[in-house]
């Protein structure tokens, strides 16, 4: 179509050829070729001249109507790996994504604003390619095999605490082993263990059996209100326990243990032609999220050594 038009715009095969940077024999046998599929002569040959027929005039207007949809469509799949555009898809757990995803999603829409994005926080990690997602945000101790691409994203230290008035009725565990005999608050989500909370040993990680949890919830949001209450003594995110840890309404126990962290990835479908609003999203996420990490790592360390927590940052 394309040759036959070039044809038709330059009157004459050779010179379409010399546009086109192709022979005048290729020239004319593309047009050949194009006329007994459709089973009709488009042009008229002579020595000196080349013609549209009648029926090649009616193609020759479709088809320059059809190469204009097709340029506009290359141009704007082209487009999208250039500049981020459409809709950007994101999942993330909602555990943890109100706490990072959220804030970085409102500064990512500040920099890219003709940009809509569709955020979807639920507990459960969802099949990317059969529901529609461009990224996922999965929090969790590691990762299954899967066809996806995976950007490590940072860790979150967990931060195991209790209120004060819980630790002056039930006093404070020593070890991780004497979490048997208190109330625990449990986050449940796919990704946790139910009835085990995970430590960071000197070699390798173990696991103290806690039981059944006292208090099960699915969002983190309604586990730190808990703890805070006095049921029991529960895991918080560093960035989610440290307003408490420092209004003192939560008090850290086990401070000598440290809980696995969990550790935050970026995941979407594939490294060939990613699109410009998931590069820009992934490389956002790369720079938003560690500094966040880091942020809460230090007022968390400056918390523990009484220094003031706007000295650190």
């Amino acid at each position: 179509m394309r040759v036959f038009a070039k044809v038709a715009a330059e009157g004459g095969f050779a010179a379409a050829a010399r546009k086109l940077n192709l022979t005048t024999s290729v020239t004319s046998r593309a047009v050949s070729s194009l006329e007994s599929r459709l089973g009709s002569r488009l042009l008229h040959r002579t020595t000196r001249n080349t013609a549209l027929t009648e029926a090649g005039e009616r193609y020759l207007h479709r088809c320059r109507q059809i190469l204009a949809h097709i340029d506009e469509a290359e141009a704007e799949a082209s487009s999208a790996r250039q500049h981020p555009s459409g809709c950007l898809r994101v999942h993330a757990l909602s555990s943890f994504g109100h706490h990072l995803v959220v804030p970085a999603m409102l500064r990512y829409q500040e920099r890219f604003d003709s940009l809509r994005v569709e955020l979807t926080l639920s507990g459960a990690v969802p099949d990317i390619l059969e529901e529609g997602y461009d990224v996922s945000i999965v929090v969790a101790p590691g990762l299954p095999d899967s066809g996806l691409i995976s950007v490590r994203l940072g860790s979150i230290p967990g931060i195991v605490c209790a209120s004060p008035q819980y630790v002056a009725r039930h006093g404070e565990p020593k070890q991780p082993e004497a979490l048997r005999d208190h109330h625990c608050l449990q986050l449940a989500t796919p990704v946790f263990p139910f009835t085990k909370w995970m430590f960071a040993g000197t070699d390798t990680p173990f696991a103290v059996d806690i039981g059944a949890p006292r208090y099960a919830v699915n969002v983190i949001e309604a586990l730190e209100p808990a703890i805070r209450g006095g049921l029991g003594i529960g895991i918080l995110p560093a960035g989610i326990a440290l307003p408490g840890l420092t209004s003192g309404s939560l008090v850290r126990v086990l401070r000598g243990y440290e809980v696995q962290p969990v550790v935050v990835h970026a995941l979407y479908q594939s490294r060939r032609f990613v699109d410009a609003k998931i590069r820009t999203w992934i490389a956002f996420l790369r720079e938003a999220l560690p500094a966040t990490f880091d942020a809460d790592h230090r007022a968390l360390a400056a918390l523990e050594s009484n220094a003031p927590i706007g000295a650190s940052r």
